[in-house]
């Protein structure tokens, strides 16, 4: 079943819509050379990148609930933020098209990487509408003009998305995913992890993995890696997006356990972020070489090669010898050139083409 969280707690599947996007489960395989290399033998990778064939990686389990959500709530429209290369408003866009809503973003600034024009140019591709600000007070105003213009023109807001889909409803994709994984496991896919190593933006992802570890009454602990500035990733922001996530599961299914609190269970690393949202590090791009020689996988520089990086220097210092550990790649892999060729620079607003220069 692709929602066994639904499975155990069929009172959820009916209060919680959901459009299936995902091909799930997701594929999981051992990291052999890789660990053999890092002294770390039982090393293993949750692969998100194939979730989608026409856009993959994590947040795809996040809109799954998100844009059903908007479609419950009769939108015709969705609007989201994030930085200009965002996978998140790029995953939103290509799957609004599919399920036939317009989607918005709203973005700032950041440091140019192939990977930022590739995503502005699918969001172009799928019709998405593409605003940049150059500051957090511009975009607040912009967002409330062009939440203001669509409601005028639809006659009703667009459903608003968090960034990174990171809200209490987006956060249960990742709980199911937590469920998903230990059932991989029963089934004799891959031992329990007692570490899982992901990366931490918008903290969707690490709060809902911690989230149904905890119920499922497992150990296994969440290595949170900041990909971005501290002010978004950080134990009092964890701790209330836990809060809000489980109280919305126990609302709709009181029989749902109570996790307690992320305590302990969830680890946050800020050594391996670099400064600055989006470039590259000298140890995340020594991780991308490593993952991409010994395992072949292409990661990204943004997030999860930095995630590998802390990965790597831990099982370097001898801390991953005696455990298994569980990388978990949430960088899109699926093969979006056909979708970027359908728009070019030009197309794009005035603000946004400079990337390209």
């Amino acid at each position: 079943m692709k929602w066994p969280l639904f499975e155990l707690f069929p009172s959820l599947a009916g209060a919680v819509p959901v459009l299936e996007l995902a091909e799930l489960p997701t594929p999981v395989r051992p990291l052999a050379a890789l660990g053999a290399r890092l002294g770390a033998p039982s090393l293993w990778l949750k692969d998100d990148g194939p979730s989608s064939p026409h856009y993959g990686g994590n947040k795809v389990r996040k809109l799954e609930l998100l844009l059903a959500a908007a479609k419950r709530a009769g939108s015709k429209s969705v609007l989201t933020f994030g930085y200009a290369g965002s996978n998140h408003a790029t995953a939103t866009a290509v799957h609004a098209a599919r399920v036939g809503l317009q989607s918005i973003s709203i973005l700032l600034p950041q440091h140019n990487a192939p990977y930022l024009r590739r995503n502005l140019l699918v969001s172009a591709g799928v019709g998405a509408e593409i605003h940049e600000y150059p500051s957090r007070a511009a975009l607040i105003g912009g967002a409330a003009l062009t939440l203001l213009r669509r409601t005028l023109r639809d006659g009703r807001p667009p459903y608003l998305i968090a960034p990174g889909g990171s809200s209490e409803l987006g956060t249960i994709g990742f709980v199911n995913a937590a469920f998903e994984l230990t059932g991989q496991s029963r089934a004799g896919a891959l031992p329990l992890p007692d570490l899982i190593y992901a990366a931490g933006g918008s903290l969707g992802t690490v709060v809902g993995l911690g989230i149904g570890m905890a119920a499922l009454g497992l150990a296994t602990r969440i290595v949170a890696v900041r990909v971005v500035d501290e002010q978004f990733v950080n134990p009092l922001r964890a701790d209330k997006l836990w809060k809000r996530t489980v109280a919305l599961l126990r609302r709709h299914d009181g029989s749902f356990p109570d996790p307690g609190t992320p305590g302990n269970r969830i680890e946050y690393r800020g050594d391996f972020y670099g400064g600055l949202y989006a470039r590259p590090t000298p140890e995340s791009e020594a991780a991308h070489r490593l993952a991409g020689e010994l395992e072949g996988l292409d990661l990204d520089q943004t997030y999860t090669s930095k995630t590998l990086a802390c990965l790597v220097a831990d099982a370097q210092g001898g801390r991953l010898a005696e455990s298994t550990v569980l990388f978990w790649n949430t960088c899109n892999s699926s093969d979006v050139r056909a979708l970027a060729a359908r728009a070019n620079p030009a197309q794009l607003p005035k603000r946004l083409q400079r990337y390209f220069h």
